[in-house]
């Protein structure tokens, strides 16, 4: 019995890399002042940014309902294949409880599997699932380890700029203010499926040591899928942090991969960030 993966857009893979991939992508509806969005599909990365830049308010994304799932789950089982849906953090979305309600319906075919993560942390345990159904696993083997494994993930990164944490109430803004003007840069991690802040450092280069200095620490399975993330278009500061982190990677992996973060976290980092995504090592 064949085993479709089913995604969101949350992970940041685009119709585009889905379809290369053979996995299945459920957009998220992203609104802004002039109108409603397919992320992934009709909205890329850097139109995201493009538009977040000029935007006076923060766009929001709404989650994927249970008709949807629904209908995506008889298409995918109509020729008796098993579905495993990996979704965005319960802790951020409504997503996965909606899921999972509209997987009650297929009588264990499908299984609903929350990530807990989101951006490159989610699209992480998709790979391992893809890895996973080329193994020939059945579909409750692969939710089973995939549950397993998903506590690994670690998602860690530096924002540039904390205005869009301003906009969003996550911060005051006298505290947005201040951290500005003293070049202050938040280090934010995906911790039980919530974003937390776990540091910060003045300027760039502290703030990738200190970023390297977190990931070192927790120690990187290099036999699992990583990721170097960034926000926006503009790719300097991918680079500065790529030769910063030299040290990290070198000798231990042959190629660094690495994604644009879309609109669901992006609404709220802006542009500018630079995160890793790695599975720690067991």
């Amino acid at each position: 019995m064949a085993v479709k993966i089913l995604v969101d857009s949350a992970s940041d893979i685009d119709l585009k890399e889905a379809e290369e991939l053979g996995v299945r992508l459920l957009p998220m509806k992203i609104t802004f002042a002039d109108g409603e969005y397919l992320d992934g599909v009709d909205l890329s990365g850097e139109e995201f940014f493009s538009k977040l830049a000029q935007a006076k308010e923060l766009p929001h994304t709404s989650q994927i309902n249970p008709a949807q799932f629904e209908e995506e789950y008889e298409r995918l089982t109509a020729e008796g294949s098993e579905v495993v849906a990996i979704t965005i953090s319960s802790g951020l979305s409504g997503t996965y409880f909606n899921a999972a309600q509209a997987a009650q319906k297929f009588g264990g075919r499908v299984h609903a599997v929350d990530s807990l993560n989101a951006s490159t942390g989610e699209r992480l345990l998709c790979q391992y699932a893809l890895r996973l159904v080329s193994e020939g696993r059945s579909g409750s083997e692969i939710a089973e380890e995939l549950n397993r494994v998903k506590g690994r993930i670690n998602v860690l990164a530096v924002l540039d700029t904390l205005e869009y944490l301003k906009k969003g109430g996550r911060i005051s803004p006298l505290t947005a203010f201040a951290g500005n003007v003293l070049s202050i840069k938040p280090v934010i991690g995906l911790i039980g499926g919530e974003v937390k802040l776990v540091g910060k450092a003045i300027g760039s280069k502290k703030s990738n040591n200190l970023l390297n200095k977190l990931v070192n620490e927790k120690g990187v399975d290099f036999g699992m899928p990583l990721g170097v993330m960034y926000s926006g278009a503009d790719t300097r500061m991918l680079s500065n942090y790529i030769e910063d982190s030299r040290a990290l990677w070198e000798g231990q992996t042959e190629f660094l991969p690495t994604y644009m973060i879309g609109s669901t976290i992006g609404t709220h980092i802006g542009a500018g960030a630079i995160g890793v995504a790695f599975f720690v090592k067991s």
